[in-house]
């Protein structure tokens, strides 16, 4: 069924509003053979703009997209198995195509195509053996010995890269990719990565902190949506159910989750399912507060894992203080030192919960846990 209001995959094609600019810029990106970077917070969009960008270069641009998602790898030796895997995947269709491609790509290391491993678990890369230093380079360099065997020009999109820093070898991965990039920069078929990753804090410590990847990568942010072209979608969204919305109300959601289009979708969608007619606000008000009731289990968790100092920090940045290392705020929420402040800074940043602007100022990464740790958890007034 089509969906108008799609929030549990990536959107593409007719439903995908806003952001001409970011495919453009990614798309020519891509044609210019350039490895592109982009992170941002869950759900707001990356996946849903990197399938529009991909799905109108096909029409002129061939290749094969090698995608390998690393939310859930924490060793070397799954990350190599997987990403060998994945670029075999994205090139080849049959048990036996499989085994001659890691014969012939992958010779003299311990992969091997083992069809009972294929059968029960769908592996196409085993190890017979401990992994060494020459299957790590081997996997790692895997996409330009296969876009040069098959004469195709191949996209590796690497997504929740960050956690490669989970692996025992993730420097040394990091810096594998980096000789292979600079080695491969003019290869033809040319071979470029997408690094893309949800925990904001984490990958810019890797591309900007830490200056992994400098100069071979171009970062691409999302910008925001049009609060105009948000407003137009919900409300033809609507329409071809034969339902009306207020579209001055409308304002009001998209201010409330900073015009983040999945939340916004998400709630559209249980409004959507509360009424058969005219959406009036006391609708709005109980889709709202049906998001919360879901998300409320993992919002108190994320708060008990947080120390005393930690939230007290929280509340200072829900209360729209920017500058939080002075003497007014210290005193204020009881945070000891600036020195202190720094450390609960960076712990709220390894926690995900909080990020710093191009500026510097602190804001709350998901809209929708600032609206509860505003008005349910600390009960101060939502700004």
């Amino acid at each position: 069924m089509d969906n108008t209001f799609s929030y549990d995959k990536p959107v593409t094609g007719k439903h995908f509003i806003g952001r001409k600019t970011d495919v453009a810029v990614l798309s020519n990106l891509i044609r210019c053979r350039e490895n592109i970077v982009i992170y941002e917070p869950p759900k707001s969009g990356k996946m849903s703009l990197i399938q529009q960008s991909l799905f109108g270069l096909k029409k002129e641009l061939p290749f094969v997209c090698c995608e390998l998602n690393l939310f859930n790898i924490r060793s070397t030796a799954d990350l190599i198995r997987r990403y060998a895997d994945a670029v075999m995947r994205s090139l080849f269709n049959t048990p036996s195509e499989y085994s001659g491609a890691v014969t012939r790509l992958l010779p003299g290391t311990h992969f091997i195509f083992d069809p009972e491993q294929y059968q029960m678990r769908g592996r196409i890369c085993s190890l017979n053996w401990e992994w060494d230093e020459k299957d790590l380079e081997a996997a790692i360099s895997l996409p330009w010995r296969a876009a040069e065997d098959k004469s195709t020009r191949i996209i590796v999109l690497l997504r929740e890269f960050q956690n490669v820093m989970f692996t025992e070898d993730g420097e040394q991965i990091i810096h594998l990719l980096e000789k292979f990039l600079r080695e491969g920069s003019s290869s033809e078929p040319a071979v470029n990565f997408i690094f893309m990753g949800s925990a904001v804090n984490a990958m810019d410590e890797i591309f900007r902190q830490r200056k992994f990847f400098f100069r071979q990568v171009e970062r691409v942010r999302l910008s925001t949506i049009d609060p105009k072209e948000i407003i137009e979608h919900i409300v033809k969204g609507f329409q071809t159910s034969g339902k009306v919305i207020n579209s001055e109300l409308l304002n009001g959601v998209c201010r409330l989750f900073r015009n983040n289009i999945w939340h916004i979708n998400h709630f559209a969608s249980v409004c959507d399912s509360l009424t058969r007619g005219y959406i009036l606000e006391p609708v709005m008000t109980e889709a709202l507060n049906t998001m919360i009731s879901t998300f409320t289990p993992t919002y108190c968790e994320m708060m008990d894992n947080l120390t005393g100092y930690q939230v007290s920090l929280l509340k200072a940045i829900a209360e729209g203080y920017t500058k939080i290392s002075t003497s007014e705020v210290i005193e204020k929420y009881g945070l000891n030192s600036s020195a202190n402040v720094r450390r609960l800074k960076d712990a709220l940043c390894k926690k995900e919960i909080i990020s710093f602007d191009d500026n510097d100022r602190p804001y709350i990464l998901d809209p929708l846990f600032e609206y509860w740790v505003c008005r349910c958890y600390f009960e101060i007034p939502v700004r």
